[in-house]
């Protein structure tokens, strides 16, 4: 009779958990999700052209997240390369973008779902849909099924918990399993790959949605990134202040109620040669000598809501303040809208094959592990990952 592998939740880490499993051909394989389908946060976060991984050298790869030295032999295993390697395996053609992303050709999540959902049910997984987890005692689940609206109770010689963690929650990751284990166990989540607060005036209305291209921002004693932001009503949003969050978390946790993000809003440019040029407007209107630079209206805009008026006039200050614009952020949008999250369950408390210290049998993988990482195909990659890392775990508990 085949050992019995229970895995809560059906969203990238518990499928690849799934796949690697199912690849021994030993176990009898259950996938428990809430929702009506698989993956649905995948599938969202696909809908713009699903980034599932970057190609850059593996050691700067891997500095991305914030515990490199954990996953990295976890990472070093199913690397960007191996993704595309397994991409093709199932049919998807990718491709690296200019900025080093890797794309599907179709550039969609919901061709790769369905191959990936076609191929684990050939191979006998079972998904049971409309399934939500209730409790977990030794190696018995209570599970409510939602669609007949009652309680059933199932067994599992290994369960894996691939619950995700508390962002985007009508997708299906509302941080429940959390009553399931010891607090200790937990670390609290916080918002990561979210945009940041900024009391803007009220002459910056007219700016909501408009994009701050080309510049870089950093936090003191970090390295400066370059990218792109957008102006919110509440603040800032986009790719390049998410790679800052973890800072600017970091700093608010340090200094209280503010920190402070600087932004190079004309990188191409030294401090010298902005000094020189505005220099050579002095009988131009300031509009007309600010764009003559360089500066294209969002940016112009930013500067009169964030500058002194008495600096605009003195050329040394003005040069200082584009390439070096203090924004003062007081905090981050609410952790429902988070791309992602930091915290999760801590990693000092799972072995090495991602089984929770205390809890025999019992696994977990995926975002709601305590890892970080910005957008850019990290977060998915660490994901996959770790999902199938505990997969390999499992086979190893099952058969040791």
């Amino acid at each position: 009779m085949k050992a019995r592998v229970v895995i809560i939740g059906a969203g990238p880490a518990g499928l690849a958990c799934a796949e690697i499993l199912s690849e021994y051909g030993l176990y009898d394989i259950a996938i428990y999700e809430q929702k009506p389908s698989a993956a649905r946060k995948f599938l969202m976060a696909g809908k713009t052209g699903l980034n599932i991984s970057h190609h850059e050298p593996f050691e700067d790869f891997i500095t991305r997240y914030d515990h490199a030295d954990w996953l990295y032999p976890i990472i070093e295993k199913f690397d960007a390369n191996a993704i595309q390697m397994w991409m093709q395996d199932l049919g998807i053609s990718s491709y690296v973008g200019s900025s080093g992303r890797i794309f599907p050709n179709e550039m969609k999540a919901a061709p790769l779902l369905r191959a990936w959902l076609k191929r684990l049910q050939q191979r006998g997984v079972s998904f049971f849909y409309r399934h939500q987890c209730l409790a977990i005692e030794q190696q018995k689940l209570t599970l409510l099924d939602l669609k007949h609206d009652q309680t059933v109770q199932t067994h599992a010689d290994a369960i894996v918990l691939a619950c995700g963690a508390v962002s985007w929650p009508q997708l299906g990751s509302d941080g429940k399993w959390q009553g399931w284990l010891q607090s200790s166990l937990i670390m609290p989540f916080q918002a990561s790959n979210v945009g940041v607060l900024v009391d803007w005036s009220s002459y910056m209305a007219d700016y909501f949605g408009q994009p701050l291209k080309r510049i870089r921002a950093w936090i003191d004693g970090e390295n400066p990134q370059f990218g792109e932001m957008v102006i919110s009503h509440y603040g800032l949003e986009g790719g390049l202040v998410y790679r800052c969050n973890r800072a600017l978390r970091a700093q608010l946790q340090r200094q209280g109620e503010v920190a402070e993000l600087c932004l190079d809003l004309l990188p191409d440019l030294s401090l010298d040669q902005i000094v020189y040029k505005l220099q050579q407007g002095k009988k131009q209107s300031l509009n007309t000598l600010w764009q003559k630079i360089g500066l294209d209206k969002t940016k112009i805009a930013l500067i009169r809501d964030v500058v002194p008026k008495q600096d605009w006039t003195d050329h040394k200050k003005m040069a200082q303040h584009i390439k070096q614009l203090v924004i003062s952020v007081r905090g981050f949008r609410p952790i429902e809208e988070a791309i992602s999250c930091a915290g999760g369950i801590k990693l000092d408390v799972l072995d090495e094959n991602l089984m929770i210290i205390g809890r025999q049998s019992i696994f977990a993988c995926g975002e709601m592990l305590d890892w970080d990482a910005p957008t850019g195909g990290y977060l998915l990659n660490a994901c996959l990952a770790t999902g199938r890392r505990a997969g390999d775990g499992v086979h190893r508990f099952l058969t040791r």
